[in-house]
């Protein structure tokens, strides 16, 4: 994998024709310095349910993170993720959307999600902290389809009220979005 740092001594060699030229207008920011340690990392110590891409090398803030669940209500679905690491990081968590439209307590029809892990101040002191990693992030994400699924702190509230009404119509309900929009 390409690594930002070697990237950006690849490139100030080829300008200067020789060995790289530290420049002040490339500098690398502490975020990207983390974050090439981390990324390599973290798909050593991937979920086997998960798998994370880059569209750019070069772009190791925006993650397409895929968790494909093999258990529980969610099985046979895939679901995407974008995760965001802003330059304040690791001060501040990364922004996270799901990309795939689906029932979930935790994670409404928006694709916001509801994970104490990805806020900054958490009633519940398992919110985000400097010393939490994307691995941290990726795990947390995948946990929501199995033993994270939180239905005292909702932020789909029809879908937790549905669960505790019926579970079966639930169950029922997830399966129609599985297979609607994301059947493996």
């Amino acid at each position: 994998m390409i690594t930002l740092t070697r990237k950006l001594k690849k490139d100030a060699a080829v300008v200067s024709n020789g060995p790289p030229v530290p420049d002040a207008s490339k500098r690398v920011s502490i975020r990207d310095k983390l974050l090439v340690k981390e990324v390599q990392e973290m798909e050593q110590m991937l979920p086997p349910t998960c798998s994370v891409q880059f569209d750019n090398p070069n772009e190791l803030f925006n993650i397409s993170l895929s968790v494909s669940p093999d258990e529980g209500y969610w099985a046979g679905g895939t679901f995407n993720f974008h995760i965001y690491v802003t330059e304040d990081y690791n001060m501040a968590p990364p922004k996270v959307k799901c990309l795939t439209k689906l029932w979930h307590p935790n994670i409404n029809e928006d694709g916001e999600i509801c994970l104490s892990l990805l806020r900054q101040n958490s009633i519940d002191s398992l919110g985000w902290a400097p010393t939490r990693r994307i691995k941290d992030v990726v795990w947390g994400l995948n946990s929501l389809f199995t033993d994270l699924l939180n239905f005292d702190d909702p932020l789909n509230l029809q879908a937790t009220e549905l669960y505790l009404k019926d579970k079966e119509a639930f169950r029922q309900k997830v399966n129609d979005y599985v297979k609607q929009y994301a059947k493996r």
